[in-house]
């Protein structure tokens, strides 16, 4: 059997009338996050998988072993998992649940459950067919386009579905906006003003965006131009927007919210912006008493939630005298995991197209 692969156009449209795709005993579904290290040891390797290779100085390893460790990580296994580990996997238990019928499977690109091994495993279960779905809603070079290369070169003999964006499901914008709309009606009533919300998605290294020359600069040889832009910038805004529409039915103005990339590398070379400080600073010149933070391109807590937002940057506004609230993750959210199984039946029809290969993308 030879292997295919599809993409979700970036002009498909959710179709809900679209009846259940029929699953079979070998089919399943995939889901594949991004991986996190167990312990504080494994930073340096963990590091370098996520650079694909490339060494990363001293300083930006401990930086990292440093925010890990504020947020739980040891040097010796916890009693549970890493949170990105942790709920990813709970996450892939309620869907199984859900879809009451195909087996769903988790896989890593960068740590432990590798998407190789699993898809090895896989194989060994009888699955020939995989409808992989990322847990990043909104599509990306960076991100997208690695895990899909990581699926490409380890699933020979298997047909493979591939879902490379839901940015637009109406039903994670819905989870969105039920974790967000307690912390917003709280921070309102506390302060007697409007708050601001100020959603974010994860920055990316601007060449990885880039068309033409500037997408291969810095980049690992071999790397390919690419001739048009890249859909993640478009598609964070997207899904803010869409949250945004469902609060408005709760008094939420279009005036109230803004929308910044968060996480910036450590590692030098710039990233997309506006930047979180720099909307910061924007709101506390308002004279606005504070901000809410909803981050709309993450599915659970990790890091970049625990560390950067509730630790980092709620440091950050204290500084320029602003009060900060974050909405709580989706994690086991019963939405999401609606909206989870509306993509893997097919329930969010895409449209598809084949793809030979994927795009070099390199971190």
């Amino acid at each position: 059997m030879t292997t295919r692969f599809f993409e979700a156009s970036q002009a498909s449209r959710p179709n809900m009338a679209t009846p259940l795709a029929p699953f079979y005993d070998e089919s399943a579904i995939l889901l594949l996050a991004h991986g996190t290290p167990d312990v504080l040891g494994e930073m340096a390797e963990y590091l370098k998988r996520v650079t694909g290779g490339r060494p990363l100085p001293d300083e930006v390893v401990h930086e990292l072993q440093h925010r890990y460790g504020e947020i739980g990580l040891g040097e010796t296994p916890g009693d549970q998992p890493p949170p990105l580990t942790r709920w990813t996997m709970i996450q892939g238990r309620l869907l199984e649940g859900a879809l009451c019928g195909p087996r769903v499977y988790v896989g890593m690109r960068n740590w432990d459950p590798y998407i190789a091994d699993v898809l090895d495993q896989m194989r060994r279960d009888g699955i020939t067919r995989v409808k992989a779905i990322c847990l990043a809603p909104q599509n990306s070079r960076t991100s997208v386009g690695l895990y899909r290369g990581a699926v490409l070169a380890a699933s020979a003999g298997m047909e493979i579905e591939f879902v490379a964006g839901w940015a637009e499901h109406p039903l994670l914008a819905q989870a969105f906006a039920e974790r967000l709309w307690p912390v917003w009606a709280e921070a309102c009533a506390s302060t007697g003003q409007r708050v601001p919300v100020l959603f974010t998605a994860h920055s990316v290294p601007c060449r990885t965006i880039s068309t033409g020359s500037a997408s291969v600069i810095g980049a690992r040889p071999g790397t390919p131009e690419q001739d048009s832009p890249d859909p993640y910038p478009v598609e964070g805004k997207r899904t803010a927007q869409l949250v945004a529409q469902r609060m408005s039915a709760v008094g939420l103005r279009d005036s109230d919210w803004f929308f910044a990339f968060q996480s910036q590398g450590v590692s030098g070379g710039p990233w997309i912006g506006p930047t979180v400080e720099d909307t910061f600073r924007a709101i506390a010149a308002q004279g606005l008493p504070g901000v809410v933070m909803q981050p709309v391109g993450f599915l659970c807590d990790h890091v970049e939630i625990l560390y950067d937002i509730d630790i980092a940057f709620r440091e950050t506004a204290r500084e320029l005298g602003l009060q900060l609230w974050r909405a709580e993750s989706l994690n086991d959210s019963p939405t999401l995991v609606r909206a989870l199984a509306e993509v893997a039946t097919g329930a969010y029809q895409a449209n598809l197209f084949e793809v030979d290969s994927p795009i070099a993308v390199q971190a």
